[in-house]
């Protein structure tokens, strides 16, 4: 288990936090949540000691293993995806390749028997001949199928890349898991195959993540990262956020108790304070009130956006046909007769593992991208926004200031109307003089939410809209899409944000789309949580067969 004592993080003038006394224990998983820029990701990295705290330290004992995903983390594109993986159990994995290679030297007949000897013992001790195999299944669990896990790392996009990193992270069997943000860059399955992994894993979880329902999934305690501190609350995010609150209330009631019964004192002396039968009276009083020190709440860090989207004019009944739509990219169809109409005030989800066709339906119908087949046509009246899962699709002049970028949507507004526009999305004073090309994932997001309330479109298109933003920013985010008059079209895999705003659900499958009339709640009930696994491992199938594995009806072995 991994102990903290008096730890403490401060950069210049700037405490991140102090005084933090915990004991993280095994068995149990941790969610670590705030603001963007808290700290978070330095609090993990000081637990791995890559990093150096301030103040404090860090209690490891002696034989305790430690499994860390970063999202910075250095790839070998040129290595075998199982290789990669391979190499979180980096002991057994030097003992299996010490070992072949002392066969290849048994056949030129130069064999070192005696060390031969002592990598079977390692292997047998360590169960290291299953190491091939559970990486396998990991990383099939991670949607990377056993066709393909030969292949280079650097065949697979950005995104399946850090699931091989993942991967090897949970390969190593290490006693404590930190991961941060290991949701980012995967789908709805896989995510859920993740949870399952953790609710079995016997050591000790912490984990960095913007993603409320895999919180509540998995954690059994939540680390604050507020108030300059780290305070540990029990229970998942939901009831976090009620003891936090609760808390917090509770605080602020005693706080004006105490200014309440301070004020009344006060009353008390400057009235009796020059009478002669009441002067000692009052000056005793004054003596207890210059003692008394009111304890002021600390700000937050959290900053919530007031993000407020409008549209100019309604559009029509109808805002988008599509008709067997289909694209194929070489030998690979992602989408295959898409045929779907969708009015006006629908909150759309499109849904459905990774590759699949999502993004690339959401860049036909903005005119990015040309089907191969089929049509789509737009209502009358329509006027569409558009959030790119690559924020650079949008932010096409790098030196241009925010403010620049966000004027553009009303050439003819003052500086105070554009300014804000840019306050609603926590861009303030200096902040809307920076280029766009500087700001950061979560910086980069709310600006496009600026845009999209600047330009005021009656449809708004969103891909990935919660990637890079915190939880608060979220949550502002849905509120701010529930009062939206126009129409919604998302691919998300943030389950918690289709669940608070779906009203249909699009799943694209392999060779298929299924449309289903109904929020995502009800639309799990009628098809199963789990039902989209099966298709999930359609393109691996033969090669599990193969190995004589075969998947159970949630994709795992």
């Amino acid at each position: 288990m991994l102990a903290t004592n008096d730890l403490a993080k401060h950069y210049g003038d700037r405490t991140l936090f102090a005084g933090v006394t915990m004991l993280l224990r095994p068995s149990t998983c941790y969610g670590v949540v705030g603001a963007n820029g808290s700290g978070k990701s330095t609090f993990l990295r000081i637990l791995t000691g890559g990093e150096e705290p301030t103040e404090g330290e860090v209690t490891r004992p002696a034989d305790c293993s430690i499994g860390f995903l970063r999202q910075d983390r250095f790839r070998d594109l040129a290595e075998p995806i199982i290789d990669v993986a391979m190499r979180g159990d980096a002991e057994i994995y030097s003992a299996l390749k010490q070992r072949d290679e002392l066969l290849d030297q048994a056949d030129k007949g130069n064999f070192d028997a005696n060390r031969y000897t002592q990598l079977e013992e390692l292997l047998a001790h360590r169960d290291g001949y299953t190491l091939k195999a559970r990486t396998e299944e990991i990383l099939l669990g991670l949607g990377i199928p056993i066709s393909r896990q030969s292949e280079p790392l650097s065949a697979l996009s950005g995104g399946f890349q850090l699931r091989v990193l993942l991967a090897q992270t949970l390969t190593g069997t290490p006693d404590v898991l930190l991961l941060d943000e290991p949701t980012n860059h995967l789908d709805i399955l896989s995510i859920a195959w993740l949870e399952r992994f953790i609710g079995n894993f016997a050591g000790t979880v912490v984990v960095v993540s913007h993603d409320h329902y895999f919180l509540d999934n998995v954690c059994g305690a939540v680390l604050d990262v507020d108030y300059r501190t780290i305070i540990e609350y029990t229970g998942n995010y939901q009831s976090f956020i009620t003891q936090k609150t609760t808390d917090r209330e509770r605080r602020e009631r005693d706080i004006k108790k105490q200014e309440k019964d301070i004020a009344t004192q006060q009353a008390f002396i400057d009235r009796f304070r020059a009478k002669a039968t009441k002067a000692r009276q009052a000056q005793s009083k004054k003596k207890q009130l210059d003692k008394v020190v009111v304890d002021r709440l600390p700000a937050s860090s959290r900053r919530f956006p007031r993000f407020r989207f409008e549209h100019l004019r309604d559009s029509g009944k109808d805002a988008l046909e599509l008709s067997g739509l289909c694209k194929t990219f070489g030998e690979n169809r992602v989408l295959t007769d898409v045929t779907l109409n969708i009015r006006r005030g629908d909150r759309l989800a499109i849904i459905g593992p990774n590759g699949i066709g999502k993004s690339t339906l959401l860049k036909i119908i903005t005119e990015n991208l040309d089907a191969d087949a089929g049509r789509f046509t737009w209502g009358y009246h329509i006027q569409r926004g558009y959030f790119p899962q690559d924020h650079r699709d949008a932010l096409l002049h790098p030196k241009q200031s925010a403010l620049d970028y966000i004027w553009e949507t009303r050439p003819e507004a003052p500086t105070s109307e554009v300014r804000s526009v840019l306050g609603r999305a926590l861009f303030s004073g200096d902040d809307v003089d920076q280029a766009v090309g500087t700001l950061s994932g979560g910086e980069a997001a709310r600006l496009l939410f600026a845009r999209l309330m600047g330009e005021r479109p009656n449809v708004l298109i969103l891909d990935e809209p919660t990637n890079h933003l915190d939880l608060e920013a979220i949550d502002a985010l849905i509120r701010a899409l529930r009062d939206y008059p126009g129409t919604l079209i998302f691919v998300s895999h943030d389950r918690y944000f289709v669940a608070a705003l779906a009203t249909r659900v699009l799943e694209l499958r392999e060779h298929t789309a299924f449309a289903y009339e109904g929020s995502y709640d009800e639309y799990l009930e009628r098809l199963g949580d789990d039902h989209l696994g099966r298709d999930a491992v359609l393109s691996a199938q033969s090669s599990i067969d193969k190995a004589g594995k075969k998947p159970d009806k949630k994709g795992k072995n």
